[in-house]
């Protein structure tokens, strides 16, 4: 297969995704912007609960990242119905899990605030939103699940166009119900909440109508598969425990900056808002890493699998690094959209200034992650995330805090961790060892 070929494929994979992506980040970011009109507490409320969701996606790690992996595997042993049999089991399994999880951030929304050391304003808030957005988690797994399946399957374009529309609603119902306009009343923060769950509803009728076309990459089939559920499963078990450990530290690391303050913590959120510009490309790139690699393994391309996923790894790096270097030079230009409070701008301007100059490496991490987790090396990236990330960010950091240092070194920290992660997939990765992992 010649290398126009290999590029080819990554890019009719990589750029619906990443376009993709780049909506679901502008959307979170009119929601930022929009209630960022409220005011600071109101806007860190919705940054925060994004940490919480981190914490869910652990779970839904569990299944997407094997289903993935076992699903990129069937299609590339040309086993669709199988494929889409595994897509009803695991449907079952998560809409099974959100519920019990549903009902707990429900009722437990304002506490988990509190306990990352919100102040009461900023926790009444997240209740408001956070709680909301709870009563829709069902919603928001089969979303991810249906998402991720077609992904590994090989189509991106499908999900990218309902994600335009599913932009449009959810701005639209922000209008009405954040600010009361079109005969509803004010509903401020929870307003943003609700527009959030009728924009997964929407999403999932598509995805469903989808599955009942007869060219579609995927069927709804209504067979029950314990086996390949439980390999999926067996694969994502191991992705599941990364994302535990490194959520948990990640939160940790959250809460040493919520230490410096709210306007710390809201130009923290900011940042990480705009950042999400530039991971477009590498979750783009990502996704079709994983598909690609998973397809060309179940077909036994092992060459094919290694340079597909070489060539998404180089062209995320040459986009994020890019980007990166945009947001570096010119933060207060992105900043400025979402709020004028000048300590939030300072706090969050140092951070871009640091995450764009380490956007190559990060580039890396996030496509080589995709492709060994579709490779199945699940195990690799628990030990390389997990270990990365304590021994060279949440430990330092923790310490530093202690010794009373500013907040930019914190950020240092980050960045260095970074850097020497990137360098360490690099390496794995041209080591080849994944292709012999058997899924």
């Amino acid at each position: 297969m010649s290398k126009r070929t290999h590029l080819r494929e990554v890019l009719g994979l990589a750029l619906p995704a990443a376009f993709k992506h780049l909506l679901d980040i502008l959307q979170l970011l009119i929601d930022m912007i929009m209630v960022g009109m409220l005011n600071v507490a109101a806007l860190a409320a919705v940054g925060m609960s994004m940490q919480f969701m981190m914490v869910i996606n652990v779970v839904m790690t569990l299944y997407i990242v094997g289903g993935n992996a076992v699903i990129a595997r069937l299609i590339g042993e040309r086993r669709r119905h199988r494929a889409s049999a595994l897509l009803y089991s695991l449907g079952l399994f998560a809409l099974l899990l959100s519920l019990p999880i549903s009902l707990f951030g429900f009722l437990n929304a304002e506490n988990f605030y509190l306990w990352m050391g919100a102040e009461a304003e900023l926790a009444e808030f997240g209740r408001d939103y956070f709680g909301i957005l709870m009563l829709g988690l069902p919603l928001i797994f089969l979303d991810a699940l249906m998402y991720n399946a077609l992904s590994a399957a090989g189509d991106t374009t499908s999900s990218l166009y309902i994600k335009i529309f599913s932009a449009m609603i959810n701005l639209l119902f922000n209008y009405l119900l954040i600010f009361g306009h079109g005969g509803f009343d004010a509903m401020g923060i929870a307003g943003a909440a609700y527009a959030t769950i009728i924009a997964y509803g929407f999403n999932l009728l598509i995805y469903l109508f989808l599955l009942a076309r007869k060219d579609a990459k995927l069927h709804l089939i209504y067979h029950f598969t314990k086996a390949d559920l439980i390999r999926a499963l067996h694969v994502g078990k191991h992705a599941s425990l990364e994302r535990l450990i490194s959520v948990s530290s990640f939160i940790l690391f959250v809460g040493v900056i919520t230490a410096y303050g709210t306007a710390a913590i809201a130009g923290y959120q900011v940042g990480l808002r705009i950042e999400g510009l530039a991971f477009m490309p590498g979750f783009g790139f990502a996704i079709a890493a994983t598909a690609l690699v998973g397809q060309n393994l179940g077909a036994k391309k092992y060459e094919a699998a290694y340079q597909t996923g070489l060539y998404a790894t180089k062209v995320a790096i040459f986009l994020m690094g890019f980007l990166g270097l945009v947001m570096a030079l010119f933060p207060a230009f992105f900043i400025g959209f979402f709020t004028q409070d000048s300590a939030t701008i300072a706090s969050a301007s140092i951070y871009l200034q640091l995450v764009g100059i380490s956007q190559v490496p990060l580039a890396m991490t996030f496509v080589i992650n995709g492709a060994l987790r579709g490779a199945g090396a699940t195990k690799t990236t628990l030990l390389v995330n997990v270990l990365s990330l304590w021994l060279l960010r949440v430990i330092p950091s923790v310490i530093l805090y202690y010794l009373g240092f500013e907040l930019i070194w914190i950020f240092i920290a980050m960045t260095v961790e970074t850097f020497i992660k990137g360098a360490i997939f690099w390496y794995i990765y041209r080591q080849r060892k994944w292709q012999e992992v058997k899924v």
